[in-house]
């Protein structure tokens, strides 16, 4: 038992350390001025997407006793941070529809988040 709880615990503090990573490197990419070449070759709404999908992932992975509603809210709260801070930057604008790609990005979490949540548990019924 011993080993299942640290193992748990490392795993978490894994998910944990790639969550900040994650939002330190996406909040670096949405406020500073520079274009980054990489990005720039993908759709924004695309970046946006894929931010906010992976952050949903890894907050419900990390942070598994905040409710769904809570973790909708807070990643809400980010792409509103993001946008009204960008309109501050020179070269940099905020746009409504960016907003609607983070939202997407989080619903589709959500979903794909409860499908391994749920296999994870019929796995475990079938064991």
């Amino acid at each position: 038992m011993w080993k299942s709880a640290r193992m748990r615990s490392m795993i978490t503090n894994l998910f944990k350390s790639a969550l900040y990573i994650n939002f330190i490197v996406i909040e670096y990419l949405a406020l500073t001025p520079q274009h980054i070449e990489v990005l720039d070759g993908l759709w924004d709404k695309q970046n946006h997407f894929i931010a906010f999908f992976v952050l949903f992932i890894l907050l419900s992975s990390t942070y598994t006793h905040f409710s769904t509603r809570k973790k909708i809210a807070l990643l809400l709260l980010v792409g509103f941070q993001i946008e009204a801070t960008q309109y501050f930057i020179p070269g940099r604008s905020s746009s409504f529809m960016d907003i609607v790609a983070d939202s997407i990005g989080i619903i589709i979490g959500v979903i794909v988040y409860r499908v391994i949540c749920s296999s994870r548990e019929s796995f475990k019924r079938l064991l």
